[in-house]
């Protein structure tokens, strides 16, 4: 088989990795790729959001299999695209990915299965938001409906700041079409833990979990990224609650989707926070996120391959997930200035020193055009470092141990990924980013 994987960050390095380890993938793509996948992958340097383009190539190059990373293609309707054109996508459709794209959807969805969530109300209109939020007391958390890049989820400590980001939206539209209909939701508190469930439309399989950190600076503190590291498990994910999980989040979901006409295949991920009153939904996402992806893949034991195949032909009942019974941490390098503006083509040393069984999973990075020995950056999240251990302690050593390594001018990263139980991430609120 010739796989195409679409994207360009550390989850599609993960991916592609994964896959080009399976005995039935003679061929490699990315699109557009980056500087670790070159390594292994051919890179087709085509956006991951130009689907036309994506689909003549896979045309072209009689790809026989498409594993979208990103959920930009995916909300825009990718798969629809290739599907219907007989080509083999994983992802779901686009309207089974609004899911993600429409936290309106999502939200209305949720209440329709009894999905534990926090109380929401949808706005069409700044007036009517407005006149909400004039009469509501305590903290919020405004949410622009589609799409924002990551940005558009504000969590508003007052009033004053509430309205403001509720104009920012539907005023301003800062955020585009994306804010066009706002959800203004419950502030929760607890810990955040990332769940994910492949599914075929109808079946879905066991139950994995990973923790994030998304704040810049260690003790959770700074700005908002994309995700400064990950680790699994956690202390918490016991069988009873993962059980929990599935039937209170996951089932309800990936039901309701079949129900409306969109049946859901591929990755559903859900974003949780643990009250004191049990687990509830901040967002469902419709891909595999990141930094997850990269402390997951390597503790998969199946073949990727034949786990997304049981996904496209309604099989999933059949094939059992194995996970190693391991620890993973992983940590993510940035460019100095990320979250902000960076500078880019500054050369990464060390990466030959890693340990054997220490993963480099590249995101803003390239090689020089004419020097494929050099590394460079190329965006803010630079390089996410992996490893494996018997215990988080373990894994967490090592994978410092080898961070330590590698270097580039401004390079920074959090020095408290998986310290501890008591350190784990932590939010006093929904995710916003």
């Amino acid at each position: 088989m010739k796989v195409l994987v679409i994207g360009s960050g550390a989850r599609e390095h993960a991916l592609a990795w994964k896959l080009s380890k399976s005995p039935k993938i003679t061929r490699v793509f990315v699109a557009p790729g980056n500087g670790g996948t070159d390594s292994f992958a051919v890179n087709l340097p085509i956006s991951a959001d130009d689907i036309n383009t994506l689909f003549l190539l896979a045309t072209r190059y009689n790809i026989d299999l498409t594993v979208v990373g990103p959920e930009t293609p995916l909300a825009q309707g990718i798969v629809d695209r290739f599907e219907q054109a007989g080509l083999a996508i994983w992802g779901p459709t686009r309207d089974a990915a609004r899911i993600e794209s429409s936290k309106a959807f999502a939200r209305e969805l949720m209440t329709s299965k009894n999905i534990p969530s926090p109380d929401y109300k949808i706005f069409k209109s700044y007036s009517d938001g407005y006149q909400f939020l004039s009469k509501h007391e305590g903290p919020v958390v405004i949410k622009a409906d589609g799409l924002a890049a990551g940005k558009g989820v504000m969590v508003c400590r007052d009033r004053e700041a509430a309205i403001n980001a509720l104009y920012d939206c539907m005023e301003d539209r800062v955020f585009g079409a994306a804010g066009t209909t706002v959800v203004v939701e419950e502030f929760l508190e607890g810990q955040e833990v990332s769940v994910f469930a492949f599914s075929d439309g109808q079946h879905i399989s066991s139950l994995v979990a990973a923790c994030d950190y998304k704040r810049l600076l260690d003790g959770n503190r700074g700005p908002n990224t994309g995700g400064m590291g990950s680790f699994t498990p956690t202390d918490f994910w016991t069988p009873e609650f993962k059980k929990q999980v599935c039937k209170e989040i996951i089932e309800p979901a990936i039901k309701g989707l079949a129900e409306s006409g969109s049946p859901y295949k591929g990755v559903l991920y859900a974003g949780l926070m643990v009250t004191p009153s049990g687990p509830k939904v901040l967002e469902y996402n419709c891909r595999l996120g990141d930094p997850e992806t990269q402390v997951l893949m390597p503790l998969l034991k199946n073949d990727l391959v034949d786990v997304i195949s049981a996904t496209l032909d309604g099989k999933l009942h059949k094939k059992k997930l194995e996970w190693e019974q391991r620890s993973c941490v992983g940590v993510v390098l940035t460019s100095r200035g990320y979250p902000g503006e960076y500078r880019r083509g500054i050369e990464i040393t060390g990466l030959r020193s890693l340990d054997k069984e220490v993963f480099a999973f590249h995101a803003g990075t390239t090689k020089p055009k004419g020097d494929h020995t050099r590394v460079v950056t190329s965006g803010g999240r630079v390089l996410t470092i992996v490893s494996a251990g018997e215990t988080i302690t373990e894994a967490r050593d090592k994978v410092y141990d080898n961070v330590r390594r590698v270097d580039f001018k401004g390079c920074h990263y959090r020095k408290d990924i998986a310290m501890s139980p008591d350190d784990q991430p932590v939010t006093k609120g929904q995710k916003t980013s």
